[in-house]
């Protein structure tokens, strides 16, 4: 039986994973910043008889990240298990989204995934062992789409900063690992840190039609729960990779990358965008 502490449990792959541990019983902590969002796994749970335990985490916050951490680590010794699963979507052009936008993106994405594994390392490290389950993204190992630049950082950076850690604290028996989901059925869409445009600006109209795109996307998309079973496959298994794609067609997206180049690639997903959002407008007059 591990101990496992989950971010980002109000809804799509957290909520899942918590599920998914809880009936390994597994002592599961299902953390978000808001537990007033908790009613959606409290009835998932109960309809199903799991125990876990649901307490409040902003990864945004040192105070908050160290509190969680604390309480789990006073009842077990050491969390088992960390799944970095808070994150937040962004759509927004680079020149024009403010930088306190930006800054949140990353802070959530990159900064509160490395707030958190910093928290749990010094106990698993006594104890010999643990693991780390960063859920990253696909837009962190692949071109990045326009209005997407934000986001695609952060998971770059969490891909990168995943590499170093595994290399430093392997010898203490920590593995870590980086799950790179495609695209699922969860609200990241809908719940996208984002701003109104206006659709006579430079970028409006065209960053409305990426949305358009998105929200086609995610129509059809495999359940949640696909990433939730990877993520317990990857605590569970020692030969998991610390790059782990996880969706139908994701191994061959980042294979993609190595065979066609960027200004290759823009086109051709331009047409495939426009099969799901329509044409994609013409550019604005020139320094509209």
């Amino acid at each position: 039986m591990a101990t496992v502490l989950i971010t980002g449990c109000s809804s799509g792959i957290g909520l899942e994973t918590a599920l998914a541990f809880a009936r390994r019983g597994d002592r599961t902590y299902a953390s978000m910043r808001n537990a007033a969002k908790a009613t959606r796994l409290r009835e998932r749970a109960e309809a199903e008889s799991l125990d876990l335990r649901i307490i409040t985490l902003d990864v945004t916050d040192d105070a908050s990240t160290t509190a969680a951490v604390r309480e789990v680590e006073s009842a077990h010794g050491a969390v088992d298990v960390l799944v970095n699963n808070a994150g937040v979507n962004h759509v927004g052009a680079v020149e024009t989204t403010p930088l306190d936008m930006a800054r949140a993106v990353m802070e959530t994405n990159f900064w509160g995934a490395l707030r958190t594994a910093r928290a749990v390392l010094p106990a698993m490290r006594r104890q010999g062992g643990g693991v780390v389950v960063n859920v990253s993204s696909l837009a962190g190992r692949t071109w990045s789409v326009p209005y997407g630049g934000f986001y695609a950082a952060g998971k770059s950076a969490l891909g990168a900063v995943s590499e170093a850690l595994a290399g430093e604290v392997g010898p203490f028996g920590i593995r870590v690992v980086c799950l790179e989901p495609g695209s699922f059925a969860t609200d990241v869409h809908t719940n996208a840190l984002t701003r109104e445009v206006a659709e006579d600006g430079p970028y409006g109209a065209d960053e409305a039609w990426l949305r358009r795109f998105m929200l086609g996307a995610a129509e059809g998309a495999a359940d949640a729960s696909v990433v939730a079973d990877a993520v317990v496959a990857a605590a569970t298994d020692p030969a998991t990779p610390l790059h782990a794609p996880v969706g139908e067609g994701a191994e061959a997206a980042i294979e993609m990358v190595g065979k066609v180049g960027f200004d290759d690639w823009l086109p051709q997903f331009v047409e495939y965008a426009q099969t799901l959002a329509g044409p994609r407008p013409t550019a604005p007059e020139h320094g509209r």
